[in-house]
């Protein structure tokens, strides 16, 4: 049964979690408890649970609260332990957790963002083999003859 005890342990760990973050959040946008729920579409009561780490809410719920704080649903799944997290990287952290911006914002960003590195990417495998033709195609115009005039 000490598994069972850790198990507990751990959700309720990311249920205070997820909690205290949205807490955060609510209070970084300005907005009451009340307010949150009503725009959030679930009961007064319930959001202050969550909030305290009494309850642990569904996906479901998560989605509704980060559409009504404007900050991404995956952020929230993570935090909440529905999500594994992606490897780090700054750039796509900034953007998911900007709430001046909505959600399709971020999504389009993020899209446009993932093309640029991938075409570096890209363009840095294809980088050696370009280069030797480039060196090819100089040689080939050194080999001609000079004309005298």
């Amino acid at each position: 049964m000490p598994q069972d005890e850790n198990i507990a342990a751990v959700m309720s760990n990311a249920a205070q979690d997820i909690g205290s973050f949205i807490r955060t959040q609510r209070e970084a946008a300005q907005v009451s408890v009340r307010q949150l729920a009503e725009k959030a579409g679930v009961s007064n009561p319930y959001l202050s649970q969550i909030e305290r780490g009494l309850r642990k809410p569904s996906a479901d719920v998560l989605n509704q609260i980060a559409k009504a704080l404007r900050v991404s649903a995956e952020v929230l799944y993570i935090r909440a332990g529905i999500l594994e997290p992606s490897e780090n990287n700054e750039v796509r952290d900034v953007i998911i957790t900007d709430s001046a911006i909505t959600e399709r914002q971020k999504q389009v960003l993020l899209e446009i963002y993932t093309s640029f590195v991938q075409q570096n990417e890209a363009q840095h495998e294809e980088g050696p083999q370009n280069e030797g033709l480039q060196i090819e195609a100089a040689g080939a115009q050194t080999d001609e003859e000079p004309t005298t005039e």
